[in-house]
């Protein structure tokens, strides 16, 4: 079992049972998946980004990314439904625990100029999103094999319907956000 999920259980559950005032252990908010995505948006020149891209996410996940195609053409954009633009991958359990682990106390840190996480981030379903300017903040990224600078978006899913409950949750997970 990961650090970070032991923690979850044996502080962050009874800590906030007693501040938010809930019965019994499973009404208390819990994570539920964390989705990373990187769109590429010189996949519809040449194809080879998008792998490149899938290679990346997948050693920052430590699971296999699969890439994500366009839903419909745009002739402005020379894009054609069915292309490949990009890729995404969904971390559950305990590979979620880990990535969130790295992400807080490794990558967020190495973010140039970072400040902090904004609370308004939040999407009105409980649910968390952020960008990530450059993957190579990660060090799983070798900086050697990076053709190019891509950013990334992780969207962590709480299962609570609830802003105030999910800031809760990610504040005793010591998400650094701005007062």
């Amino acid at each position: 079992m990961s650090r970070l999920r032991e923690y979850y259980q044996e502080n962050i559950v009874p800590k906030l049972r007693t501040e938010l005032g809930l019965s019994n252990d499973f009404g208390v908010p819990k994570l539920e998946k964390i989705v990373l995505n990187m769109g590429v948006g010189e996949g519809t020149a040449d194809s080879k980004h998008v792998k490149q891209a899938m290679e990346e996410l997948t050693q920052i996940a430590g699971q296999k990314a699969v890439s994500t195609t366009a839903s419909k053409s745009v002739a402005s954009f020379n894009l054609r439904q069915g292309q490949k633009i990009g890729a995404m991958v969904t971390l559950r359990r305990e590979r979620m625990y880990e990535f969130l682990d790295r992400l807080i106390n490794i990558a967020l840190p190495r973010v140039r100029d970072f400040r902090g996480l904004y609370k308004k981030s939040f999407d009105g379903n409980g649910n968390y999103s952020l960008g990530i300017r450059e993957q190579i903040v990660f060090p799983e990224v070798a900086v050697s094999n990076v053709e190019s600078i891509r950013g990334l978006d992780v969207v962590v899913v709480t299962t609570t319907r609830n802003d105030a409950w999910a800031a809760a949750l990610l504040t005793e997970f010591n998400f650094p956000f701005v007062s």
